[in-house]
């Protein structure tokens, strides 16, 4: 069965992210499916070379593999969302870290490489899909003064593993075999399981408390005192729950937000992580083959992967520190593009890199640019478009990035087979990240700095990347001001009742005619058009 709504259908008011706490538990969390969700797939290149061997197939048919998990994980986002604004963070999480492990349990017992591609890939992936996007929106309401060092820890999650997994499955190959190997991986995939247990949602019960008192003492501030004033705030009471109830099946909770594609911000980010996908995830999923191919032995080629995790490690809470300053946070998406035109070039520089310390530098290199991208993703897609938005705006994200991870990895793996040249492959990589970079930075310059200049279409506070604490406190304090400019006093001491009864029927009038209320979320400019004072004390109490 659904979530219950606090409001019965209505969005939840914003709550005050408590940056602490219990959060950091969700922190926690959140760094271990960060560190299962990006390094599985890579770290399960480890295996390739026995797939390989077992199911006679290229390079390009195991690539697969890593491509289908990566695939699940961006393209499942929009279902994600829905089943998340339905259901709620921890369900959502307790499942998919059951189908994870099912996954590869399951794929320990394949005879081929498809079904290799069904239990693993796509099993498997959307395990992982259902425990990464809903434990980011989780931190997202959580944090917000300290988001972006959230973000970071969070994302240190993903070298951590790898540095971790990588080397642990090559020991699994050498000693149970890939079929082994999956297997022991698919227990441990039941960690998941407990971080969603953790996913504890933030309480609203002092919210709606809040607005309860508000609008009694309204209430009571427009009726005359008296022995009826009582029944007349039961009465205005009764007559919001049937509005509510008259509107619930008209403005029920969106599932998926669409609106969030009028926002330039994220238009352009949408665009350009489209770009960067396409190269971000081949160097780092090549690479172990490259090396092997070059004479490495096999136990030195999977430590490459452990450098580029340790280095990572380092790079993200500390890049995440960095986006915190308050000097640097307005400009977060510039400091994104300066993080993915390292990338880039570093793929670029290290294309012709032939032997182990060629290979080596470049994964020093590599771990540094790359932690910082991680670092950053998700902290610029926050601040664009607002955690209020962020469920819809990151499922949709991810959707669009599947399209770039299904052609990026399994096209490289085809340059390979035909080929036989790595050094094409990082050329080409390091060309698509280059171009995000730059694609980001000028489109963010010449089209948000201009549209700064023009005032905002709507007051919406999830519309921007404003502080979530400020909206909060903004939406609590706008009722006060409501209710203090239009205070009615009573015209006489006899006449109290009546009045009482006349000004609780006339509410109900007003509020039950059709088109005569004043819509939700017009704010203080439909107040001076022509809303009268109650509809807008009935407007802001919702």
């Amino acid at each position: 069965m659904g979530r219950p709504d606090p409001e019965e259908g209505q969005l939840p008011a914003p709550v005050k992210p408590p940056d602490g706490g219990w959060g950091w538990i969700v922190l926690l969390g959140c760094f271990v499916i960060t560190g299962f969700s990006y390094a599985f797939p890579k770290a399960v290149s480890v295996y390739f070379k026995e797939l390989m061997k077992d199911f006679h197939v290229g390079y390009s048919d195991t690539a697969w593999i890593s491509s289908i998990m990566l695939a699940m994980l961006y393209g499942t986002g929009p279902v994600c969302s829905i089943m998340v604004n339905q259901f709620g963070c921890r369900p959502v999480m307790l499942i998919g870290g059951l189908l994870a492990s099912a996954g590869m349990i399951l794929a320990s017992f394949t005879t081929n490489i498809i079904e290799l591609y069904l239990t693993a890939g796509v099993l498997t992936g959307l395990g992982m899909a259902l425990n990464f996007q809903p434990s980011l929106i989780m931190l997202g309401t959580y944090f917000d003064k300290r988001r972006p060092l959230a973000n970071g820890l969070a994302a240190a999650g993903s070298p951590v593993f790898l540095s971790s997994l990588s080397p642990l499955g090559q020991v699994l190959l050498e000693k149970f075999g890939w079929r082994g190997g999956f297997l022991i991986m698919g227990g441990l995939l039941l960690n998941c399981c407990t971080c969603g247990a953790v996913m504890r949602p933030l309480d609203m019960g002092m919210k709606r408390k809040m607005g309860k008192a508000q609008d009694k003492y309204e209430a009571k501030e427009m009726l005359p005192i008296g022995g009826k004033s009582e029944e007349g705030i039961s009465t205005t009471d009764g007559t919001k729950k049937g509005k509510k109830a008259k509107k619930k099946p008209k403005k029920g909770k969106k599932l998926l937000d669409f609106s969030i594609f009028s926002n330039r911000g994220f238009i352009i980010y949408t665009i350009s992580k489209f770009i960067l996908v396409l190269g971000l995830f081949v160097p780092p999923i090549l690479l172990v083959n490259y090396a092997k191919d070059t004479g490495v032995p096999d136990t030195e080629a999977a430590f490459l992967l452990s450098i580029i995790g340790f280095i990572d490690i380092f790079a993200r809470p500390a890049c995440g520190m960095v986006a915190g300053l308050k000097w640097v946070r307005p400009h977060v998406a510039y400091l994104f593009s300066f993080s993915m035109l390292f990338n880039g070039l570093t793929d670029i520089c290290s294309a012709r890199a032939s032997n182990y310390t060629g290979l080596v530098i470049f994964c020093v290199f590599f771990g540094i640019s790359y932690g910082m991208v991680g670092a950053l993703q998700f902290e610029v897609l926050m601040a664009i478009v607002g955690s209020q938005k962020f469920s819809s705006a990151i499922g949709l994200v991810l959707l669009i990035e599947a399209f770039a991870v299904l052609i990026g990895p399994p096209s490289a793996g085809r340059l390979v087979d035909a080929l036989k040249n790595y050094e094409v492959i990082f050329y080409l990589a390091g060309s698509e990240v280059v171009l995000s970079a730059l694609f980001l930075g000028v489109a963010s310059y010449c089209c948000l700095n201009r549209g700064k200049k023009e005032p905002p279409p709507e007051n919406n506070p999830s519309a921007g990347g404003g502080s979530d604490t400020e909206e909060a406190e903004s939406d609590v304090q706008e009722p006060e001001e409501h209710g203090s400019n239009n205070h009615q006093p009573a015209h006489s001491t006899d006449n109290a009742m009546v009045a009482a009864n006349e000004e609780a029927n006339h509410v109900a009038e007003e509020q039950s005619g059709e088109g005569g209320g004043c819509p939700a979320g017009d704010g203080e400019v439909l107040a001076r058009d022509g809303c009268n004072a109650d509809q807008m004390v009935e407007r802001d109490s919702f």
